[in-house]
């Protein structure tokens, strides 16, 4: 069975304080974890959360990482700078990323090799707009930015974790229900199982304003192995509510 993991997307929010306090709030609130946690932050407070988290339960993640590991790329955060920092978790082709930045298909999956590569294992978002969904594109969308990474990463894609994020679910309140996002989840299942010798290790994650009220729904869905979790990341209860509900 696998393990379940509950990642935390603070986007971009944070400050020194504010990130303590939150920090703290969450470990003295943690009970036995039977469930693997992470917190994925701001690259400028990567250091602090290291210090922070260390000696802890808690992973570090990243919300992105470049498909270069060193040159002339202002402003991009390379694996090896990203290890250096205890990072365990990468986020990679978030649909912000996607639509704010253009990240197409190709450049998602050089970014889930490379972080790979530099062992951080990649988060990788798949997911389709809300057009897309009323036009019956859901299954095609989700599939061909699956298969662009499995492409690239085919020896070893049983190493990333994947991240079903409806876009039209991101920030919006609405959600997926439980049974269809549990339905997309069992088609990224079977894409996997076709591409990978070892399918089972893969953790396919729900992203879709995932929250304490709705988690234990969610989560109890045969192949949705956790949550990349957003604004309720931001309050110690609510997040910690929905790490209890993974157990």
């Amino acid at each position: 069975m696998r393990k379940k993991l509950i990642a935390g997307n603070w986007k971009m929010n944070g400050g020194l304080a504010a990130n303590q306090a939150l920090v703290q709030s969450l470990l003295a609130g943690l009970a036995a974890l039977r469930c693997d946690v992470a917190i994925c932050a701001p690259a400028p407070y990567l250091a602090q959360l290291q210090g922070l988290l260390d000696h802890s339960s808690i992973f570090l993640g990243a919300q992105d990482v470049s498909a270069h590991d060193s040159g002339a790329y202002t402003g991009e955060v390379s694996v090896t700078m990203l290890r250096e920092f205890g990072v365990r978790y990468a986020i990679v082709g978030h649909s912000e990323r996607r639509q704010y930045h253009g990240e197409s298909d190709v450049v998602v999956a050089a970014k889930a090799q490379r972080a790979l590569a530099g062992g951080v294992k990649p988060i990788v978002c798949v997911g389709e707009t809300l057009a897309e969904r009323e036009a019956g594109k859901t299954e095609e969308v989700v599939k061909r930015q699956l298969a662009a990474v499995i492409h690239t990463n085919g020896h070893c894609i049983s190493e990333i974790v994947v991240a079903y994020e409806p876009v039209w679910a991101i920030g919006t309140g609405k959600t997926a229900s439980p049974e269809q996002a549990q339905q997309v989840h069992a088609v990224l299942r079977a894409q996997l199982k076709a591409a990978s010798a070892h399918p089972e290790r893969t953790l396919i994650l729900y992203g879709g304003s995932m929250n304490a009220a709705n988690a234990a729904q969610l989560l109890a869905q045969p192949d949705i192995d956790g949550g990349l979790i957003g604004g309720a990341s931001l309050k110690a209860a609510d997040f910690l509510t929905i790490i209890a509900a993974a157990g």
